[in-house]
């Protein structure tokens, strides 16, 4: 392990931390946003105040995060809040693995479901479809890190989509496409929405949360 690799791993496990301090303080049966950067990134506190709605949202993204790991962070991450409803986005940094492949993609995701139904079984699950990229912005990114997670994206996004959907109808939750809006004619995601063709700039996440408005609300 590089030292920036050690970075980044020290980073994630300081957030776990944190998330397990902050659970000792939260009103159970609420909402919870969780997975991974793109779920971390939302400033959902600020959006839904903007748009007048005053439910009570935590935030457990935690950045880089693939499948496996959320499953050992699980308690930190969903179990300990209790949530009555789960909006889920996680899975994008597993298809970024060069040798992910789509058997093990859907056995990990299943594996976080089935615990999640196990210890969460009234709570409403919403897994989101994954957001588009932008190689327009990637491209211009320093070093080629970048543009070579957008292009295992758009190689197989579709395919994590069918899969997501698949697994949200095994068990019972609700697969929810909040992107409308996100596109631009090529279907990649908007390059004046996105940061670096992957993570996206707020007025990205204020459409989503508009798309997205009905499923907290009901």
């Amino acid at each position: 392990m590089n030292e920036l690799e050690k970075f980044f791993l020290e980073e994630k496990e300081l957030k776990r931390k944190i998330y397990k301090h902050m659970n000792t303080l939260v009103q159970k049966g609420q909402i919870l946003f969780t997975g991974s950067s793109l779920m971390e990134q939302f400033p959902i506190n600020e959006i839904a105040l903007n748009h007048g709605v005053d439910a009570v949202i935590y935030n457990r993204g935690i950045g880089g995060y693939t499948i496996p790991e959320m499953i050992e962070a699980v308690e930190e991450q969903v179990l300990e809040l209790v949530p009555s409803k789960i909006f889920i986005n996680i899975g994008t940094n597993d298809i970024s693995i060069p040798d992910e492949t789509e058997e093990k993609f859907e056995g990990d995701y299943r594996r976080l479901l089935n615990i999640i139904k196990r210890e969460l079984p009234d709570a409403a699950v919403y897994m989101m479809a994954y957001y588009p990229v932008s190689p327009e912005v990637a491209k211009d990114m320093p070093g080629d890190g970048y543009i070579t997670s957008v292009n295992y994206r758009l190689e197989r996004l579709d395919k994590a989509n069918a899969v997501a959907r698949e697994l949200a109808g095994e068990f019972n939750y609700k697969f929810i496409d909040v992107n409308d809006g996100l596109c631009n004619s090529e279907g990649h995601l908007r390059p004046e929405l996105s940061k670096d063709g992957i993570h996206m700039w707020p007025e990205a996440y204020d459409i989503v949360f508009n798309n997205m408005k009905k499923y907290i609300l009901e």
